[in-house]
């Protein structure tokens, strides 16, 4: 076992979960573009500091669609997603510990009051699937050099887009500690099921587009 790599993916869903909650506090939600950029950049920032520590998974269903392709183990993977969620609870107790518990309440994704969550599960399902499409187009097939900026603007687009139905999570270490500390539950199985559903489908789709014996 790793423990740097582990270290590092402590670090990147730390830094992840502590930006994207405390721009939901700071702005108290009123300004979308900060609430999508902040964690964007964050993202970006980390995979350029601490992906060739670990990869830069940052996320349980990144880890899972590596873990469907063959390309990281069942050890590492178990691993990479106990560090993974304790990275996000850890966020979410000092941006409590900053801001109050109710700010960690209201920055724990939830389906919007005018959505279902069937609509928020398939949005989940659609905007996982092309943020990890582009984590394996540019950080796994193709090593570019400008992979975090890319991934960081996937996250920001994605929030853009999915915030109103679903918040965009993406990302189940970004949802299970906020929500133990928060106390947000509402339709947290979307948060799973949608981000580990679309993390599969990229996972099968690259594995087409990118056949083994090609690499």
């Amino acid at each position: 076992m790793n423990l740097r790599a582990m270290l590092a993916e402590f670090l990147g869903v730390f830094t992840l979960c502590f930006v994207a909650l405390g721009a939901i506090a700071a702005t108290q939600g009123s300004d979308p573009v900060v609430v999508a950029l902040a964690p964007g950049l964050a993202v970006g920032l980390s995979v350029a500091a601490l992906g060739p520590v670990s990869g830069a998974h940052f996320n349980p269903a990144v880890t899972f669609a590596l873990l469907l392709s063959g390309r990281t183990s069942w050890a590492e993977a178990l691993g990479y997603w106990g560090v993974q969620l304790l990275g996000g609870l850890v966020a979410a107790f000092f941006v409590g510990a900053l801001y109050g518990g109710e700010a960690v309440f209201e920055g724990t994704p939830a389906p919007g009051e005018a959505y279902s969550a069937v609509q928020a599960l398939m949005m989940e399902v659609f905007l996982t699937f092309f943020l990890v499409s582009v984590i394996l187009g540019t950080a796994v097939y193709n090593r570019y050099t400008f992979a975090g900026l890319a991934i960081g603007l996937a996250v920001t687009m994605a929030i853009l887009v999915g915030a109103p139905i679903s918040e965009a999570a993406m990302n189940p270490a970004r949802v299970l500690g906020p929500a133990l500390i928060g106390g947000e539950w509402s339709a947290h199985w979307v948060y799973w099921l949608g981000p580990l559903v679309g993390a599969g489908l990229a996972a099968f789709v690259y594995e087409f587009l990118y056949p083994r014996a090609n690499l």
